[in-house]
């Protein structure tokens, strides 16, 4: 076990020499809480969140996501089915889905996000 060992930290020390004495360290996304449907800037829920819940707003009303976010990425922590819109105003002329609640993560959404609706169950 002792021959093994060497050399993995002798190869270890070599890489962190070439990467320039670290290797770099990646952020954990923020949490989505139970309850929430939380939005993403990046793929793979990455950068600053915008959390949505039925505490701040009503089932079935059209919420558009502050100028200058759009998301790329977004979790569906509800009970309820939440529908993702392209444009701000929730119009069914650009792309749309509805995920269901539960637990639905999308690291990859298939269009930039601004609007979203929550729905009654």
């Amino acid at each position: 076990m002792k021959k093994i060992v060497a050399p993995v930290i002798v190869v270890a020390g070599l890489l962190a020499g070439l990467l320039g004495g670290s290797v770099p360290a990646f952020a954990e996304p923020e949490p989505c809480e139970r309850g929430e449907f939380c939005l993403w800037p990046e793929e793979g829920h990455q950068g600053a969140l915008q959390r949505i819940a039925l505490e701040n707003t009503n089932p079935g009303e059209c919420v558009s996501l502050p100028e200058g976010f759009d998301a790329r990425s977004f979790a569906n922590r509800t009970k309820r089915p939440v529908t993702v819109y392209q444009g701000r105003d929730c119009a069914t002329e650009g792309e749309f889905d509805t995920y269901p609640g539960g637990g639905t993560f999308v690291p990859a959404a298939p269009y930039v996000v601004r609007g979203v609706q929550i729905w009654e169950n």
